[in-house]
């Protein structure tokens, strides 16, 4: 399959509620429609995790951010343009996502992928897409698409070919917490 009919296919299942298996700029992720509940849903059911644990989201520039998070702090502009490693930074006041994806405070994870497919589906989606770690709850995260258990692959509704043979490490981000008065939290390095 295309690179060009990957993205199709992909955009397609979004669009349609379902839910996709992914390489994105750091680990593979399991996504949907960030702004779709039931959508939201399926992916907490296939991870087997609880909807009080918060996911984050992939976007392909800062300013798909500023729809989704009701002020951001100047800081992050700098943080992302300067961040040399993928970052998700959580920001109070979520808005416009699916009320089972936001954190009980009102925050949300976003992250801004530079990677090519990743950069190019939420592009092309022109919504968030949800990212999580393409394994069961407490399980390892695959570093590689042939660390993606069976049971995830079977419960997605497309799993993206590219990328596929690509069998360098990868690891999850960078997380900060942007808090009020420019607080800056590192939750994981």
């Amino acid at each position: 399959m295309t690179f060009e009919n990957d993205l199709k296919a992909a955009v397609d299942v979004l669009c349609k509620g379902g839910v996709i298996v992914y390489p994105t700029d750091t680990i593979w992720g399991i996504g949907c429609d960030a702004t779709n509940e039931a959508a939201v849903r399926k992916v907490y059911e296939i991870k087997r995790r609880v909807e009080s644990k918060a996911m984050l989201v992939l976007v392909d520039s800062i300013r798909k951010v500023e729809g989704y998070v009701a002020d951001i702090p100047e800081v992050a502009y700098d943080l992302i343009d300067l961040s040399e490693k993928p970052l998700t930074i959580i920001y109070d006041g979520a808005r416009g996502l699916a009320p089972n994806l936001i954190a009980e405070d009102g925050s949300v994870g976003i992250r801004v992928t530079k990677e090519i497919f990743s950069k190019e589906l939420c592009l092309r989606f022109k919504k968030a897409i949800v990212s999580t770690s393409a394994n069961i709850a407490g399980e390892p995260s695959p570093h590689c698409y042939k660390e993606i258990s069976e049971e995830i692959l079977r419960a997605a509704d497309y799993v993206v070919e590219y990328r596929r043979d690509d069998v360098a490490p990868s690891q999850p981000s960078s997380i900060i917490k942007l808090g009020a008065g420019g607080l800056v939290k590192i939750i994981r390095e």
